[in-house]
């Protein structure tokens, strides 16, 4: 038997039933071309036209027609509490990832930012929890790159 391949994704929002469930993490949700095992087993070949960054809740439909849903995995991350625009601002000016909500912030674990962030005034908390940061500012997904004004495009290792 062939194995199954997904090509197309659906959107969160514009399907209705899924088949099956795949738990992804940050990193993993943002890919082209890879295998992948769904909760109850089921294998497949992710085979998209580029690099695409997946948020909870979309599908990958699959060649026979059945839907996975994308589940973002819990992970390591940091709720970060204090000032909380002062504190975003030192976030995104290292380009460091961030979920924004109404009464935290929150990075995954990284000792370094955890350092700073501390010595900024901010309150932190260890928790696991999945990983959804905000989106690239331009579009969905990741930002890989960025236009600082000046004409200069370029990527951040």
């Amino acid at each position: 038997m062939d194995m199954l391949t997904a090509s197309t994704i659906l959107r969160s929002g514009h399907w209705l039933r899924a088949d099956t469930r795949v738990v992804l993490g940050y990193d993993a949700r943002f890919l082209r071309r890879r295998r992948l095992i769904a909760e109850d087993g089921l294998s497949f070949l992710v085979d998209l036209k580029e690099t695409t960054s997946l948020d909870q809740g979309d599908a990958f439909q699959l060649s026979d027609g059945r839907l996975v849903v994308v589940i973002a995995a819990q992970e390591p991350v940091v709720q970060v509490r204090g000032d909380l625009p002062r504190l975003a601002w030192h976030i995104g000016n290292r380009h460091t990832p961030c979920e924004i909500g109404p009464e935290h912030l929150t990075i995954r674990r990284d000792h370094v930012m955890e350092k700073m962030l501390t010595g900024l005034g901010a309150t932190l908390h260890v928790t696991e929890a999945p990983f959804r940061p905000e989106g690239g500012a331009y579009g969905h997904g990741r930002t890989m790159g960025h236009d600082h004004g000046d004409g200069n495009f370029h990527f951040h290792g």
